[in-house]
């Protein structure tokens, strides 16, 4: 592990100065008024990433359901066509799946068919993304599918209570009981948790929880592209709208997702943005985004708030790549890497 940079005295209370100042210009500073451009594909990406990054902006993006019974049906009919492509995730990736429920809390069982020894007492815990109020079921599975596939780790992942069914805290108070559950079935310094977009909100409000209750913590996580802001602030809020070709605008469906499982909760609580969250004594964490996601941002400050609070946080992201593209498409090399990566960090970090 790198040792964290000295602070000298003097050099303290100028840089603080300095951010100080610098953070007032800023305030004062006009926008910056950027030409109309296009923006081609990377050359650089694999053709399974191309035809990604290349594919026309979410055709449903602004659709802005304002209860949960109205979300619903767009849920449904989302998770429907997701659902039939888990199958063929499961096969390639040699992966057995069993639906199953813990401490009263839906959820599934991930296998991979062919487990390494150092993988035998470990076991991770997911929670899916989906703004809070989409991919209920089996179409939550396809991160699960990739960690188990590509990490060879047993999974547990969350089928949480979303919108119309409950509100918030459903979601949190039910990740929270799976990880009571999965410290009774595995030593907690053997397990980590990992989740993308909300899912990875959702970890970060975990460990934050789990501190809270003097819960033993995960030895790891993996946030990929948190939702850690919901109240909008964040650089690639603007510079990657209309680039992103998932989330496309911070006005779109996925903030009125958020807002209706909120249900009139504080945004700004922790729970529900956690970068405002104490992240001291996190465990290592490691973060993964984009270069056109528009929560780049939120992953950027995810992972300078837990440096300065001393925390080991690795950074990877992706060329060209916009919000979750990475949890596409199995075959995509792009998405073996990010796997392995975290893999990796996993293994430096769990016990055996």
């Amino acid at each position: 592990m790198i040792d964290r940079p000295r602070r000298f005295g003097g050099w303290t209370g100028a840089l603080a100065g300095l951010v100080a100042v610098t953070s007032v210009a800023a305030q004062e500073a006009p926008p910056l008024q950027v030409p109309a451009k296009s923006v081609p594909v990377p050359s650089d990406v694999s053709p399974q990433m191309a035809k990604i990054i290349g594919a026309p902006l979410r055709s449903n993006w602004n659709i802005q359901p304002k209860t949960g019974e109205a979300w619903k049906p767009v849920a449904e009919a989302g998770a429907a066509a997701l659902a039939k492509l888990v199958p063929g995730m499961l096969e390639r990736l040699k992966v057995k799946v069993e639906r199953t429920t813990i401490d009263g809390v839906r959820a599934f069982i991930l296998t991979p068919e062919e487990m390494p020894p150092e993988n035998r007492n470990r076991l991770l815990v997911h929670v899916h993304g989906g703004c809070y109020v989409l991919n209920p079921g089996e179409a939550g599975l396809p991160e699960a599918i990739f960690m188990a596939g590509f990490g060879r780790f047993k999974v547990i992942s969350v089928d949480y209570r979303m919108p119309p069914e409950a509100t918030y805290p459903a979601a949190h108070d039910d990740a929270i009981t799976v990880w009571k559950a999965a410290t009774r079935m595995a030593d907690p310094k053997n397990m980590a948790v990992f989740g993308t977009s909300a899912g990875g909100a959702l970890t970060l409000a975990m460990v934050l929880r789990a501190k809270q209750e003097g819960l033993p913590l995960p030895a790891a996580i993996a946030p990929g592209t948190p939702m850690s802001d919901t109240t909008k602030v964040g650089d690639s809020f603007v510079t990657n709208a209309m680039l992103d070709n998932v989330l496309v605008s911070p006005d779109g469906f996925c903030d009125d997702g958020a807002k209706v499982y909120a249900n009139g909760h504080d945004l700004k609580d922790p729970m529900l943005s956690p970068v405002y969250g104490d992240m001291h004594g996190f465990p290592p964490t490691i973060l993964t985004t984009g270069t056109r996601d528009l929560l780049l941002s939120n992953t950027v400050r995810v992972h300078r708030k837990l440096r300065d609070a001393g925390v080991e946080a690795y950074l990877q992201v992706g060329e060209g790549q916009s919000h979750a593209h990475y949890i596409r498409d199995d075959t995509a090399p792009e998405t073996r890497k990010v796997f392995e990566e975290i893999a990796w960090f996993f293994d430096r970090h769990l016990g055996r």
